[in-house]
């Protein structure tokens, strides 16, 4: 670099530093403001050597993190000094954690040591899936040391996820499913509600780039129209507010990119067809007393519903059972100008900050007096089940993701006291809840005084009183009678102590059978009998073998058909993370069935089978996935499945692509609904069979009062025909929705 161009740097670094203090959500003080420039100097001389993939200098990434955690999540200057120096260790040999400490405290040092250990996780290459489940557990144990490691790797991810267009196409889809499949539900989880949005946006951004553009294209083309409609909304009922004497504000906040998409797939329609894409928030300035507050949103929600007729299965009261990530608000869905539903969102200036900073908010206005707080009972909570050894890595994962996002609903106890529970939880899951010992002695349960199942789903506003038997135990069914991860896990524990009993005879009795049969029960037989048998653990294995499932027929079945063939010899390299090379799979036992798709940059053609989950055809954005036994299995770009294979499976996943696959054809069903009348199905059979010359297989209707539904399967050569197809067919008079299946 030249003189001028280093000087114009150090310009833009200064800038970045002071910009940093100024945005600051919290007052810094003098003592502040010297620990913030200290961590400042030790990070910028721990990178002076170091640039991002971009070409820039380093020290803007910690710098950025900084902003995050100052401005968008509002800590204080313990946390703002951490984010500086939250590479240091990691990347520079001048420093270690020892050295943090004595600079500045043991506090500083164990977040910096914390995150340090999640980035040394995270750069592990090649990973597989349950090695990958079990880092996240790692980094999840951080916050017993402090709940701020995590929040400071959130906003080290954001920064990450910002500025991602200068790596490779790999490695964005990677780090994107990544973060949607992890950090978003995280970052939802501990009540970082912006920063989940934006790294959901990001996250479709990279995963699926032609949906993301197309959406932003649209939203910003009706920005016009929004901002017009929320004036017309305002305009009804600022005369009524202003009456009351209330300082409020009143804001349009459209949905994000993420969630237009994911209402389009729920509900089958297109962007147009989205009618709540942005909602309305009322915030109104008042005094802490929550007795004040409730008033007011209630006195605000009298005066809105006066105007416009509320939805009343749409009401949402979350100021009176608060979320347990400490969000409150009053949600009401009324039918607005030009007869279109709009959520209409009403919070206390209070409210809002905590809704838009989470956990720095809660415990500025947190009270002396109050108990334990949702934040430290769901990390308590959470400690338990990540220090369990015995609960499966993976298993953990799912669980723990699925209880992230998962909507509440507040039970009560025989007593009075309010649990809250994740929707769908169900009898068992509250046992688990009072306790573990509960949880494993429970016999039966009583809802609102009466006798249920312990399958039970529960409602909000139950009443549950659980049942006990001193000679009570889990069972296999118990599995499936729990949702939450804390019930299953313990259940999952307990099953799999009776499990290792038996599984330890069972290895003894696979040893005595193996012998027979001049098979050594070593580490690489164990491995196989896993594999032949379709089974995920040597502990199922000999599990099986203990109550007699596998029996000495299917063992000598097993020894019959030790061959290297080729899958044997792809599935060994997958289960020892060996890279497979290009000429090893290019062997002649592989025959081509066709020539429509591609893998790879050396577009190899492969046997492969086009997944069941999301039936790709041609002209779909496609990926092939190594399975370990079926091979390389196609899966279209937006699967269901496709975020948490490419976050999970990074090692496995291959490039893939269409071409030419004139001679062959696919079977695509479609659903179609809408208004019957005389001559419809005629009208649908004519666009498919003579006007777009498209074979059908089968087709069926069905009418009811006047709706008709019908289902309809169609063989087409590629995409183009299919989406010009469900456009003709849209266009049908009477047709409500066309949707591919």
């Amino acid at each position: 670099m030249t003189e001028e161009a280093i000087e114009k740097e150090n310009i833009a670094i200064t800038k970045a530093y002071k910009e940093l203090l100024k945005v600051s959500y919290t007052t810094l003080t003098d003592d502040d403001k010297k620990l913030i420039r200290k961590a400042f100097d030790i990070a910028l001389d721990g990178h002076k050597n170091q640039r991002r993939k971009s070409g820039e200098a380093y020290i803007f990434h910690p710098i950025a993190v900084a902003k995050i955690v100052a401005q968008e999540i509002g800590l204080d200057a313990t946390s703002i000094a951490s984010a500086l120096l939250h590479d240091v260790v990691e990347d520079s040999p001048d420093y270690e954690i020892e050295d943090i400490e004595k600079l500045f405290g043991q506090t500083v040092a164990t977040i910096v040591a914390g995150l340090t250990k999640i980035s040394s996780l995270s750069k592990e290459q090649d990973m597989d899936v349950s090695l990958q489940a079990e880092n996240f557990r790692k980094m999840l144990l951080t916050l017993n040391d402090d709940v701020r490691v995590i929040i400071i790797k959130i906003a080290d991810r954001l920064h990450n996820m910002q500025t991602m267009d200068s790596m490779r196409s790999d490695k964005q889809i990677k780090i994107a499913s990544e973060t949607l499949y992890i950090y978003a539900p995280l970052a939802h989880r501990i009540g970082l509600y912006n920063i989940k949005t934006e790294l959901e946006d990001l996250g479709l951004k990279y995963t699926e780039p032609d949906v993301y553009n197309d959406i932003l294209g649209k939203i910003k083309e009706s920005k016009e129209e929004q901002d017009l409609y929320i004036e017309q909304f305002s305009e009804v009922i600022e005369n009524s507010l202003n009456k009351e004497n209330l300082d409020y504000t009143i804001k349009g906040r459209p949905k994000s990119i993420f969630s237009i998409r994911r209402k389009m797939l729920n509900q089958g329609v297109p962007f147009e067809e989205v009618y709540d894409k942005f909602a309305i928030r009322i915030i109104y300035q008042c005094d802490a007393d929550p007795k004040t507050e409730k008033f007011i949103a209630w006195k605000i929600y009298s005066i809105v519903t006066d105007h416009f007729r509320p939805n009343p299965t749409r009401l949402r009261d979350w100021i009176s059972s608060p979320k347990s990530t400490g969000y409150e608000a009053l949600h009401i869905t009324v039918m607005g100008p030009k007869g279109r539903w709009v959520e209409v969102q009403i919070r206390s200036n209070r409210m809002n900050e905590i809704a838009e900073k989470g956990y720095a908010a809660h415990y500025k206005y947190k009270q002396a007096n109050e108990k334990e707080d949702n934040l430290e009972s769901w990390i308590n909570r959470l400690q338990e089940a990540l220090e369990s050894p015995e609960l499966n890595a993976v298993d953990f994962v799912e669980q723990f993701k699925l209880n992230l996002y998962s909507k509440e609903i507040f039970v009560f106890t025989p007593k009075g006291e309010l649990k809250s529970l994740p929707k769908g939880a169900t009898a068992l899951d509250f046992a688990f809840s009072i306790h573990t010992e509960v949880g494993m002695r429970t016999r039966g349960a009583k809802v609102n005084g009466k006798l249920v199942t312990l399958s039970h789903s529960l409602k909000s506003g139950d009443q549950v009183d659980i049942i006990t038997a001193e000679n009570s135990k889990p069972n296999a069914n118990w599995l499936d009678y729990a949702t939450t991860a804390r019930a299953r896990a313990k259940i999952k524990s307990a099953l799999r102590e009776d499990k290792k009993r038996i599984g330890e005879d069972g290895k003894e009795i696979l040893r005595r059978k193996l012998k027979h049969l001049k098979i050594n029960l070593d580490e690489e037989a164990v491995n196989d009998l896993v594999r032949f048998f379709d089974l995920k653990t040597s502990l199922d294995l000999f599990y099986r073998v203990g109550v007699g499932s596998i029996d000495n027929t299917m063992i000598k079945n097993f020894a019959s058909s030790r061959s290297n063939s080729i899958m044997s010899y792809i599935k060994n390299k997958i289960s020892r993370k060996t890279p497979i090379k290009k000429e090893e799979l290019d062997k002649p036992e592989i025959t081509v069935n066709y020539d429509s798709i591609v893998f790879g940059k050396e577009e190899e053609k492969l046997e492969y089978k086009l997944s069941n989950c999301c039936n790709p055809i041609p002209g779909d954005a496609v990926f092939g996935f190594l399975t370990v036994n079926e091979g390389i299995k196609v899966h279209k770009y937006n699967c269901p499945n496709a975020v948490s294979l490419q976050s999970n499976y990074a090692y496995r996943i291959m490039q893939a692509k269409w071409i030419d696959s004139t001679q062959q054809e696919f079977l695509v069903k479609i659903v179609i609904t809408g208004i019957d009348h005389i001559g419809l199905v005629n009208d649908i059979t004519k666009i498919i069979s003579e006007n777009m010359h498209v074979n059908m297989q089968s087709i069926s209707f069905k009418s009811n009062d006047g709706l008709f539904s019908g289902k309809v399967s169609v063989i087409v050569k590629n995409n183009t025909i299919i989406k010009t197809l469900l456009q003709k067919l849209k266009k049908i008079n009477g047709i409500d929705k066309v949707t591919r299946v």
